[in-house]
């Protein structure tokens, strides 16, 4: 078996490979459009703050209890009774919104490789009617990017049925790749950036309805955007049953998150420097966009050609994860009885199969809108699905202080407290800023939601398993 086989470099690759993926090229047109430039600086240092919390929370909780892995929703289960259906429930249902969020988490970084790869080929975005349906109007553009789309989800699919070995080391080239890349185009933009572009640091913001918005309601409107951005800083938890040594998960997850939070606040802040504010909130390729004002298109394209590199090790992380979550839940009786099925290289084969079905079926967003449009679609119906699992494991990490479990000194117990009390204060105030809107409530909860549907087939599994014993 390849499992075991993960050292620190490929865990914190996989961490920074699955943050830094759409966020960092879509973010700053999604930013622009929710709050001003003050707005957008005080939900990064919100964000950072909170989810650093997050990471030394899922750290601690590694080492503490290494025999739940899988992912930050597998703590659900362990505050009911052991063997309980509380317990069976709240473990299958967390299980569930977070791995069908993870499935939207590689359809947006799909969607994103789609959309700098039209910065090559334009035909992607053309707007020649290639069939019309009644309401139905099919355009090239869309339908080539949904084949493009397509061809890279079971390319990468392949790749990762090969094994994990493999799938991680060219994630890690992916991503060493564009840590270079980027640090490059920050150097580049701090000498090319312009005061003039950033207009009114304290600028209002205008909603839908046309009322003002003011600086409290933008940095929570920005902070639920900023958040996508640190989707994944759990991803060498979620791979901990592969890791070669337990310590390496929490030190994974601190590197990865520390060199996720320099090149995303840099890159967000400098490109509003280098494109006006409406340049940044109309452009498809923010980045490609500013360099390319910035120094030339030639520029640009080397830039395009980065995030495609970069996107094709992303997908390939989140792939895995997308996989692992319910393969790792269903070893530990919380989930689906055959997503625990392997290949002989150790490899989730069903998992993966039906994750990228699903995926496939998400990935038809593009056919019928923009490429940015379908981006911020799975961006909303995602956000809560995250947030759960991550409020779930501050309350777990909170439960084992209070009753002292794996604990032996009383200072220690203080200073986790503080971090798990800070980590479950920054999980409620976002689910709160994300739900504030309708539509991301309605649509996350139905994502949730949608699980119960299939929860009698697991009871029907435990059923089975005891009669056979």
């Amino acid at each position: 078996m390849t499992r075991h086989k993960l050292g620190f470099w490929i865990l914190t690759a996989l961490v920074v490979g699955n943050m830094v993926g759409s966020g960092i090229f879509m973010l700053p047109r999604s930013l622009s459009e929710a709050a001003s430039p003050a707005g957008v600086l005080l939900a990064w240092a919100a964000t950072g703050l909170g989810v650093l919390m997050l990471a030394l929370v899922f750290g601690s909780l590694a080492l503490r209890k290494p025999e739940l892995t899988g992912g930050p929703q597998i703590y659900a289960k362990e505050l009911f009774r052991e063997g309980s259906l509380g317990s069976l429930l709240a473990g299958f249902m967390s299980t569930w919104g977070y791995w069908v969020g993870n499935i939207a988490g590689f359809v947006a970084v799909i969607t994103t490789f789609a959309s700098y790869l039209s910065t090559f080929f334009p035909v992607l975005t053309s707007g020649k009617v290639w069939l019309s349906v009644g309401g139905f109007t099919l355009k090239a553009g869309n339908a080539l990017t949904f084949l493009v789309c397509s061809l890279l989800l079971w390319g990468t699919h392949a790749i990762c049925m090969k094994g994990i070995k493999g799938a991680g080391r060219l994630n890690f080239i992916a991503t060493a790749t564009k840590v270079v890349g980027f640090v490059l185009f920050i150097v580049i933009a701090l000498f090319t950036f312009q005061n003039s572009n950033i207009g009114p640091f304290l600028a209002p913001r205008t909603n839908d309805s046309g009322q003002t918005i003011g600086l409290l309601s933008q940095v929570n409107a920005a902070a639920v955007a900023t958040l996508w951005a640190f989707i994944g800083v759990e991803s060498a938890m979620v791979f901990a049953a592969r890791a070669r040594r337990k310590q390496d998960i929490r030190r994974a997850t601190i590197a990865g998150l520390l060199i996720s939070i320099v090149l995303y606040v840099g890159i967000s802040v400098l490109t509003m420097g280098l494109l006006t504010q409406d340049q940044l909130a109309a452009s498809q390729n923010p980045l490609v966009d500013g360099i390319s004002a910035a120094i030339g298109p030639v520029y640009g394209k080397l830039l395009a050609g980065l995030g495609l590199i970069s996107l094709l090790g992303s997908t390939i992380g989140w792939v895995l994860l997308s996989a692992e979550v319910p393969f790792q839940a269903a070893k530990q009786g919380v989930f689906l009885r055959p997503f625990a099925k392997e290949n002989d290289m150790g490899m989730p084969k069903a998992s993966l199969w039906i994750s990228n079905a699903l995926g496939q079926l998400l990935l038809l967003s593009t056919v019928s809108g923009s490429i940015s449009a379908a981006f911020d679609f799975i961006i909303y119906i995602a956000t809560l699905a995250y947030l759960v699992p991550y409020l779930i494991a501050s309350v777990y990490h909170l439960k084992l202080i209070w009753t002292g479990e794996t604990y032996s000194l009383r200072k220690e117990r203080v200073s986790e407290g503080i971090i798990g009390m800070l980590a479950f204060i920054y999980s409620a105030w976002v689910i709160v800023a994300g739900t504030a809107n309708l539509k991301t409530f309605l649509l996350g909860l139905a994502l949730i939601g949608s699980g119960i549907l299939f929860y009698p087939l697991l009871l029907r599994n435990r059923k089975t398993n005891s009669k056979t014993v």
